[in-house]
C-alpha cells in the first residue's frame, strides 16, 4: 500500500474505531494497525494516530 492511502486509511480507523492506529513500513509498503496489535521493532513506526491527542 502506498503512504498516502495509508496514511488515509489510518486516520480513518483512527476516528471510525476510537483507539490509537500506528502506521508502520515493511518491505511489502506501509499497512495501519491498531497499537495494541503490534508487537515488532519500534523502528518501523512511521506515525501514530490518536484521535484523542489534543
Amino acid at each position: 500500500m502506498s503512504l498516502e492511502t495509508a496514511q488515509r486509511l489510518a486516520w480513518n480507523l483512527a476516528c471510525t474505531l476510537k483507539v490509537i492506529i500506528i502506521l508502520i513500513e515493511t518491505p511489502e509498503g506501509y499497512q495501519a494497525m491498531p497499537s495494541d496489535d503490534y508487537d515488532g521493532d519500534a523502528d518501523q513506526v512511521v506515525r501514530e494516530y490518536d484521535v484523542f491527542a489534543a
